[in-house]
């Protein structure tokens, strides 16, 4: 399962999705707002997706890794809204009769989704300046305008 989520990700309740008796491997990957990027400090980042989309390709990828890898048990959930550096901004988690496999597919999962997945992030940096940073997949800077009213975007509290 793929969703954009705009409330805190809590790990300790998505592992419990993982319960799969044929599961020999679990791997959790917990991608958290860093505090630097490019020599700059980072105190916050807005993440936004274009809402059905992304979780469509989302699915798709999961699909695709389950496939491939034969797993037992994906998932992925992605924030969008405003985070603080520490905060986790995307978990995946996936199930496999063997680790090898378990580890493989939740690299998988993770560089697809950020190669595939319409989201943006907006770094706001020590001492007031942003920037969206490039979405690898098209090259964009900042969401297109085209998606201005299929967005989703939240606040974290």
């Amino acid at each position: 399962m793929f969703r954009i989520a705009s409330a805190p990700l809590e790990p300790d309740a998505l592992r419990g999705e993982l319960s799969a008796t044929g599961a020999g491997g679990v791997v959790t990957f917990e991608g958290r707002v860093r505090s630097q990027n490019a020599g700059r400090e980072v105190c916050s980042l807005d993440y936004e997706a274009y809402g059905g989309l992304a979780e469509k390709e989302g699915a798709r990828i999961l699909a695709e890794a389950r496939e491939k890898f034969g797993l037992c048990s994906a998932w992925c959930v992605h924030r969008v809204g405003h985070l603080r550096a520490g905060e986790i901004a995307v978990w995946v988690g996936v199930g496999a009769a063997h680790r090898g496999s378990a580890f493989d597919a939740c690299r998988f999962i993770v560089d697809e989704m950020k190669r595939r997945v319409p989201i943006w992030k907006k770094e706001h940096y020590a001492g007031g300046a942003a920037a969206w940073i490039s979405h690898p997949a098209e090259g964009a800077d900042h969401p297109p305008a085209s998606t201005q009213s299929a967005r989703v975007s939240g606040t974290a509290r």
